[in-house]
Protein backbone atom coordinates (compact mmCIF):
# COMPACT_ATOMS: atom_id res chain seq x y z
CA UNK A 1 0.00 0.00 0.00
CA UNK A 2 1.08 3.67 -1.33
CA UNK A 3 1.83 6.29 1.57
CA UNK A 4 -0.81 8.44 -0.21
CA UNK A 5 -3.39 5.34 -1.00
CA UNK A 6 -7.15 6.04 -0.82
CA UNK A 7 -7.20 3.46 1.22
CA UNK A 8 -3.97 5.01 3.51
CA UNK A 9 -6.47 8.17 3.67
CA UNK A 10 -9.51 6.86 4.39
CA UNK A 11 -7.63 4.82 7.28
CA UNK A 12 -6.33 8.09 8.58
CA UNK A 13 -9.43 9.77 8.72
CA UNK A 14 -11.20 6.78 10.50
CA UNK A 15 -8.75 6.81 13.05
CA UNK A 16 -8.47 10.93 13.32
CA UNK A 17 -12.21 10.63 14.14
CA UNK A 18 -11.93 7.69 16.55
CA UNK A 19 -9.10 9.36 18.75
CA UNK A 20 -11.01 12.63 18.66
CA UNK A 21 -13.91 10.70 20.06
CA UNK A 22 -12.13 9.02 22.24
CA UNK A 23 -9.95 11.74 23.81
CA UNK A 24 -13.66 14.29 24.13
CA UNK A 25 -15.63 11.83 25.78
CA UNK A 26 -13.99 8.85 27.21
CA UNK A 27 -10.67 9.70 28.61
CA UNK A 28 -11.47 11.13 32.28
CA UNK A 29 -7.80 12.37 33.44
CA UNK A 30 -7.76 15.95 34.69
CA UNK A 31 -4.52 16.55 33.48
CA UNK A 32 -5.82 16.15 30.04
CA UNK A 33 -7.13 19.79 28.63
CA UNK A 34 -10.44 20.50 28.32
CA UNK A 35 -9.95 22.09 24.53
CA UNK A 36 -7.80 19.14 23.01
CA UNK A 37 -8.54 18.39 19.40
CA UNK A 38 -6.54 15.89 17.08
CA UNK A 39 -5.85 18.14 14.28
CA UNK A 40 -4.06 15.45 11.94
CA UNK A 41 -2.90 12.01 11.73
CA UNK A 42 -0.82 9.94 9.84
CA UNK A 43 -1.00 5.94 9.93
CA UNK A 44 2.06 3.99 8.67
CA UNK A 45 1.43 1.92 5.43
CA UNK A 46 2.34 -1.31 7.15
CA UNK A 47 -0.43 -0.08 10.36
CA UNK A 48 1.90 -0.73 12.39
CA UNK A 49 2.68 3.16 14.01
CA UNK A 50 0.43 5.97 14.00
CA UNK A 51 1.32 9.90 14.49
CA UNK A 52 -1.45 12.20 15.84
CA UNK A 53 -0.52 15.76 15.87
CA UNK A 54 -2.75 17.01 18.84
CA UNK A 55 -3.83 21.23 19.43
CA UNK A 56 -4.47 22.26 22.91
CA UNK A 57 -5.86 25.83 24.19
CA UNK A 58 -4.00 27.02 27.01
CA UNK A 59 -0.23 27.60 27.94
CA UNK A 60 2.86 25.63 27.76
CA UNK A 61 1.73 23.92 31.28
CA UNK A 62 -1.51 22.95 30.13
CA UNK A 63 0.05 21.47 26.95
CA UNK A 64 2.69 19.19 28.77
CA UNK A 65 0.33 18.34 31.16
CA UNK A 66 -1.78 16.98 28.18
CA UNK A 67 0.93 15.14 26.72
CA UNK A 68 1.85 13.67 29.78
CA UNK A 69 -1.64 12.57 30.30
CA UNK A 70 -2.54 11.18 26.94
CA UNK A 71 0.82 9.65 27.00
CA UNK A 72 -0.41 7.73 30.58
CA UNK A 73 -3.62 6.28 28.90
CA UNK A 74 -2.03 5.38 25.87
CA UNK A 75 -2.81 1.51 26.44
CA UNK A 76 -6.31 2.60 26.95
CA UNK A 77 -6.91 4.86 23.98
CA UNK A 78 -5.03 1.78 21.75
CA UNK A 79 -7.86 -0.65 23.29
CA UNK A 80 -10.47 1.46 22.27
CA UNK A 81 -9.32 2.04 18.92
CA UNK A 82 -9.15 -1.47 18.33
CA UNK A 83 -12.63 -1.87 18.92
CA UNK A 84 -13.58 0.64 17.05
CA UNK A 85 -11.39 0.49 14.34
CA UNK A 86 -11.64 -2.93 12.53
CA UNK A 87 -7.63 -2.64 11.50
CA UNK A 88 -5.35 -6.01 11.09
CA UNK A 89 -3.44 -4.53 13.62
CA UNK A 90 -4.08 -1.75 16.18
CA UNK A 91 -1.12 1.12 15.36
CA UNK A 92 1.22 1.97 18.19
CA UNK A 93 0.07 5.79 18.78
CA UNK A 94 2.53 8.71 19.33
CA UNK A 95 1.08 11.78 20.28
CA UNK A 96 3.05 14.90 18.54
CA UNK A 97 2.04 18.66 20.09
CA UNK A 98 0.51 20.80 17.06
CA UNK A 99 2.15 24.17 17.22
CA UNK A 100 0.38 25.19 13.95
CA UNK A 101 -2.50 27.22 15.08
CA UNK A 102 -0.65 28.97 17.94
CA UNK A 103 2.04 29.54 15.32
CA UNK A 104 -0.32 31.39 13.10
CA UNK A 105 -2.59 32.86 15.52
CA UNK A 106 1.31 34.69 16.50
CA UNK A 107 1.94 35.55 12.65
CA UNK A 108 -1.25 37.11 12.31
CA UNK A 109 -0.67 39.24 15.42
CA UNK A 110 2.63 40.39 14.40
CA UNK A 111 0.80 41.11 10.52
CA UNK A 112 -1.54 43.50 12.37
CA UNK A 113 1.09 45.33 14.01
CA UNK A 114 3.07 46.02 11.62
CA UNK A 115 -0.12 47.85 9.41
CA UNK A 116 -0.92 49.40 12.50
CA UNK A 117 2.89 50.44 12.63
CA UNK A 118 2.99 51.61 8.60
CA UNK A 119 -0.52 53.73 9.15
CA UNK A 120 1.14 55.14 12.08
CA UNK A 121 3.76 56.16 9.60
CA UNK A 122 1.61 57.49 6.99
CA UNK A 123 -0.35 59.33 9.02
CA UNK A 124 2.73 61.25 10.66
CA UNK A 125 3.84 61.89 7.18
CA UNK A 126 1.11 63.35 6.06
CA UNK A 127 0.67 65.50 8.69
CA UNK A 128 4.31 66.71 8.67
CA UNK A 129 3.11 67.03 4.45
CA UNK A 130 0.15 69.02 5.58
CA UNK A 131 2.25 71.23 7.59
CA UNK A 132 5.02 71.50 5.34
CA UNK A 133 2.08 73.20 2.52
CA UNK A 134 0.13 75.03 4.72
CA UNK A 135 3.62 77.22 5.51
CA UNK A 136 4.58 77.04 1.87
CA UNK A 137 1.01 78.78 0.89
CA UNK A 138 1.46 80.86 3.99
CA UNK A 139 4.51 82.78 2.49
Amino acid sequence: MRKNSIKNTRINGEVLKELSEIIQREIKDPRIAPMTSVVSVEVAPDLKTCKAWISVLGDEQACADTLEGLKSALGYIRRQLARRVNLRNTPEIEFILDQSIEYGVNMTRKINEVIESDEQAAQNRGDSESAAADAESME
